[in-house]
């Protein structure tokens, strides 16, 4: 009931607790986080339940794809970190 009443009184009433976890870990991998480290901030036995919960936005895919790019130019490739 708490939480019914904090989302009513900021204007969320469709926002569910399992939203804002699916934000939690979606946030932590954007920010580099593993998805083993995720998987145990949010207590899962499988890694299969973590990668539900997931979602990489496009730019960190693109990070991602240019440290290779980089090394096989020869070029000193390091993990970009979204801020």
């Amino acid at each position: 009931m708490a939480w019914d009443r904090a989302r009513k009184r900021l204007g969320m009433k469709d926002v569910r607790i399992h939203d804002l976890r699916h934000t939690y870990a979606s946030l932590l991998i954007n920010r580099g986080a593993s998805i083993y480290e995720v998987q145990k901030l949010l207590g899962h036995y499988h890694i299969s339940m973590t990668e539900r919960y997931a979602h990489l936005l496009p730019d960190t895919l693109h990070q991602r794809v240019e440290i290779v790019a980089d090394l096989l130019a020869g070029r000193n490739a390091q993990v970009a970190r979204p801020h």
